[in-house]
């Protein structure tokens, strides 16, 4: 039985945000992800799905901002930004070191500048930096809408040395979402459903 938010105790606005009233922030779609130690479960459809937004909000004309997480070295193949989701010119840039892309970053700067409070989420990882950026986003007062399926995370251990429950990533990535539909944003699907 699904229960009340405290979006909804508080009357929050629960429209999904549109391109054209939005920045996209695309968070560490970065090679790291893509295989090896942290590859994580259907991050091929997640890219594909970022490709849309990406492709949806430059035809827009939508402001676009990259965000990578600078531990796992920005200039090196595992930490480049997918080829597929790269920037181009006059698209902004964030480098972060934490799950929030808006602590010591100038994140919040850069969208401050487009004149926008609607935020468009996608990228890696669902229970991390995407749900602690929709909530830096919204104690920064604005108004976060995450793509869900153009998000994706890993399978997890409830406990540090195993024993513990082993959680899918489909779970850990629904538990993620429900924090932020709890309070931090509206969550969407996919692309198609941005309004």
């Amino acid at each position: 039985m699904a229960t009340t938010t405290l979006r909804e105790l508080n009357g929050f606005d629960e429209t999904p945000a549109s391109l054209a009233d939005s920045v996209v922030v695309l968070v560490d779609f970065q090679n790291t992800y893509t295989g090896g130690v942290m590859e994580l479960d259907g991050h091929a459809e997640a890219i594909a799905e970022g490709k849309k937004l990406l492709t949806a909000a430059r035809e827009a004309g939508t402001p676009v901002i990259h965000v990578q997480d600078q531990g796992y070295d920005v200039d090196s193949e595992g930490g480049r930004i997918i080829a597929d989701l790269a920037p181009v010119d006059g698209e902004g840039r964030v480098i972060k070191s934490a799950p929030n892309a808006f602590h010591n970053t100038d994140l919040a700067q850069q969208i401050e500048k487009t004149g926008r409070k609607n935020v468009i989420l996608a990228g890696f990882m669902s229970n991390m930096c995407i749900l602690f950026t929709a909530q830096g986003a919204f104690l920064s007062g604005l108004h976060p809408t995450v793509v869900a399926n153009a998000c994706g995370t890993r399978s997890l251990s409830t406990h540090v040395r195993g024993g513990g429950a082993v959680l899918t990533a489909q779970q850990i990535h629904d538990s993620a979402l429900a924090t932020i539909t709890e309070l931090y944003g509206v969550v969407v699907s996919s692309v198609s459903d941005l309004s």
